[in-house]
């Protein structure tokens, strides 16, 4: 087998068939951030497939419509920016007046080694954008999260991690990297802090039924590469070892398509989730870019420090 985009690797289609879910999922509503590009288009149309009601937040929603349409009935597209805390209440407020239960959320959105900058809230931009940014939009969904959940069919959040979790925890007492900005640093801050928070979800919540993942989607030459020079692109697409990795943007949404419906995770959460499977531990032994969660991965005191310190930062009380 190749191990190319375009390969026997797995898409997101292929998670849907194999679940047998086409058209099953009639009565269920999903929910998926960062719906303009990339794999956040691919997860969407694969769940549509479902027959799911399908709710997509974007920040271009002229670019989300040229990949989507809004024709079905079924899909309803919403004005969302992340990097503004007032575009996130206003998102999640037009969500709920329209909809008292959401089954699946997937925090899809994100940006990758951004300039040093601010959000309209006067933090980092990628800490701002990929953690606090979604971060108030579960707290202010949770509720219709935990209304959709049963007995025979919890409800499932599903955050978009990234293997480079690996290069930094977060900087408790600078997460802002004041004096000390590197954006890679910053990149791998802000994809601790999402699977360090999928984490604390599923610890907080999956006694009321609502179970939460991390997802690290692999490498996918999308619009997520943008703030990189093409110098910086090719080095990554041609590294021995990463570039055998990089996937086609349909199969960098089978893992995200396969933690929100599988029924082999029904009962789990809490789990970091790689190649269309439960992720283990990284071994540095095997490479620099070898498959695996760092140590730090898991942390119940650091996802407890960092869920009480974000509530505090989006003005939200526990």
């Amino acid at each position: 087998m190749t191990t190319r985009p375009g390969d026997a690797r797995p898409t997101a289609l292929q998670v849907i068939q194999d679940e047998g879910l086409e058209g099953k999922l009639a009565d269920k509503l999903i929910f998926i951030t960062g719906v303009s590009s990339g794999i956040g288009i691919e997860t969407a149309k694969a769940l549509s497939v479902t027959g799911a009601t399908i709710y997509l937040a974007a920040r271009n929603l002229d670019k989300a419509r040229e990949h989507l349409g809004e024709n079905s009935p079924h899909v309803h597209l919403f004005e969302l920016d992340l990097a503004s805390l007032t575009s996130v209440r206003a998102c999640a407020e037009k969500v709920l007046s329209q909809t008292k239960k959401i089954n699946i959320f997937i925090a899809n959105a994100g940006i990758m080694a951004y300039p040093e900058g601010q959000t309209a809230d006067g933090f980092e931009t990628q800490f701002g954008t990929n953690h606090l940014g979604h971060f108030l939009l579960f707290q202010l969904v949770r509720p219709a999260l935990l209304a959709a959940a049963t007995p025979e069919s919890n409800s499932r959040a599903v955050i978009l991690a990234s293997i480079a979790h690996r290069g930094s925890e977060v900087v408790f007492d600078n997460y802002n990297l004041k004096g000390e900005y590197k954006r890679w640093r910053a990149y791998s801050q802000s994809k601790t802090a999402n699977l360090w928070t999928a984490n604390e979800f599923d610890r907080r919540y999956s006694g009321q039924g609502l179970r939460a993942f991390s997802v690290q989607p692999g490498g996918i030459k999308t619009g997520l590469l943008q703030y990189m020079s093409e110098e910086e692109q090719n080095g990554l697409t041609s590294a021995p070892g990463l570039a055998p990795q990089f996937k086609s943007p349909e199969q960098g949404a089978a893992t995200s398509t396969w933690g929100a419906v599988s029924k082999s995770l029904d009962g789990m959460g809490g789990r970091y989730l790689e190649d269309v499977q439960i992720a283990k531990a990284y071994d540095a032994a095997e490479g620099q870019w070898a498959p695996g969660y760092a140590p730090h991965a898991y942390s119940p005191e650091k996802e407890k420090k960092l869920w009480e310190l974000s509530l505090k930062l989006v003005g939200v009380e526990n």
